[in-house]
This record gives structure tokens, sequence and C-alpha cells, in this order.
């Protein structure tokens, strides 16, 4: 594994040990973090996370992620060791939502095909 993934594979688990323990934020709530993408000069590290509910928690998550970015970096600092701390991007990962869309309407059609059988 080159250098950079092992660090992006460091970096995910802190950080969601970080959002689990250390955070106190209600309105960030049950947050995964499902991938991490350091640049390869480590000044940008992009954060990909999905939230539990709807479009208003996840506005509201996003706002908090944003405020938490201070406190977040300097925790991150203080417990991987990294020539820099690269500047937080997040990004809300869509993939499960889209994936969720996809398996509700293959259930649409299944049993739309299901009641056409039982005629």
């Amino acid at each position: 594994m080159a250098k950079v993934e092992h660090l992006q594979t460091i970096i995910q688990r802190t950080l969601a040990d970080i959002y689990r323990r250390e955070v106190k934020d209600d309105k960030i709530g049950f947050i995964t973090i499902t991938e991490v993408r350091l640049t390869n000069d480590y000044s940008y590290l992009t954060v990909f996370y999905t939230i539990l509910g709807g479009d208003k928690k996840k506005a509201a998550a996003a706002d908090a992620l944003e405020r938490s970015k201070p406190f977040v970096k300097g925790r991150l600092a203080s417990r991987v060791k990294m020539r820099k701390v690269p500047e937080i991007i997040f990004k809300y990962d869509a993939s499960l939502d889209y994936g969720n869309r996809i398996e509700q309407g293959l259930k649409q059609v299944m049993n739309k095909q299901k009641d056409h059988s039982d005629e």
C-alpha cells in the first residue's frame, strides 16, 4: 500500500473516532465517514460523509461540520503524524442515497411484475 493510501486509512479511522468521542455537536448526529482523499502534497483532505435524516438534517450537519473544522484539525494534528495538517473539505457522499433510490426503484419494478404475473 502506498504511503498516501496508508495515511488516508489512518486519517479516516482517527476522524471517525474524533467525531464519535470528542465533537459535542448534536446537529452532526450520527455521521459515517465513508472515504477520505488526501492530495499527494498533503495540502487538502476531502472527507466524504453520510448523515441519517432528511435535507434539513443534512444542511444542519454540513454547517456543524464546517464549525468543527478548527477543533478537528487540531485534534487530527495531535493524533496523526504528518508533514503538515491539510485543509479539510467536507463533501456529502450521495452514493448511499443514490443506491437506496435504485433499490426502491427495483423493488417497485419487481412488485409491478409480480402483480401482473398474478393476474
